[in-house]
């Protein structure tokens, strides 16, 4: 069964000095302030478009990872992952690096990295931005 999910997103003003909020409609889990500056400066209690990606490839990729250690009889404990995605103001999204920690009994690194690295083609997000550059870091322990 396919789920749709709804965020919006209301700007106001011009780009440099206007400002915006993000609602997550489906959840209901609140609303979220968005600034030029907080996507290509500093963050300042602001979100920005690369956050929001960064949260949704981490917890995709997470879910992914945890179901092929499953299927392949590995269930994991434990695992801890961070999405950070880059932005430069006038290229754009310029890469993505993953960092993944786990905690799998009974797997060893090299198993790991390869359920890491088959999570990272196949999970939906992953795909979704098949066209920028994800590098992956995984660790077991």
């Amino acid at each position: 069964m396919a789920t749709t999910r709804v965020a919006h997103t209301v700007w106001e003003g011009e780009l440099f000095k206007g400002s915006g909020t993000i609602t997550f409609d489906t959840s209901g889990i609140g609303e979220f302030p968005v600034t030029w500056a907080s996507r290509a400066e500093q963050a300042n209690g602001r979100t920005s478009p690369e956050e929001l990606i960064a949260a949704a490839h981490s917890s995709c990729f997470s879910m992914a990872l945890s179901n092929g250690l499953n299927g392949a009889g590995n269930p994991p404990t434990r695992l801890t992952t961070q999405a950070e995605v880059t932005f430069q103001p006038g290229e754009g999204i310029t890469g993505i690096h993953l960092t993944v920690a786990g905690e799998v009994p009974g797997l060893d690194a090299d198993g790991f990295t390869a359920a890491a690295e088959d999570a990272k083609a196949n999970c939906p997000v992953s795909q979704a931005l098949s066209g920028t550059k994800i590098t992956l870091t995984a660790t077991l322990g």
